[in-house]
């Protein structure tokens, strides 16, 4: 999994279009192994991000849950929490 692609499903309020458009990018970015691709591979690249967005928004559009929606607010607090474990406060 790519660290930098982040959980969409099930916030309250739901993902943007603009992160789901980001979480492709990342995707298509990975699998590529192109941060930017060449100009020769740039349609293909483009096109791949934007095949990527459609299917990540129908998934997430046809997935059910009895969960209660997640807080982003709680969740980035999670996250503090476990890179400061991991890494420290930065303060050392």
């Amino acid at each position: 999994m790519c660290r930098n692609i982040k959980t969409l499903y099930n916030f309250d309020p739901p993902a943007t279009e603009d992160e789901v458009q980001a979480a492709a990018l990342q995707f298509v970015r990975k699998l590529s192994g192109f941060n930017s691709p060449s100009k020769a591979n740039e349609a293909a690249f483009r096109l791949a991000v934007e095949e990527v967005a459609a299917a990540a928004r129908t998934l997430l559009d046809s997935l059910v849950t009895n969960a209660d929606p997640r807080s982003r607010e709680v969740e980035l607090e999670r996250a503090r929490a476990r890179n400061a474990k991991r890494f420290g406060t930065g303060n050392g």
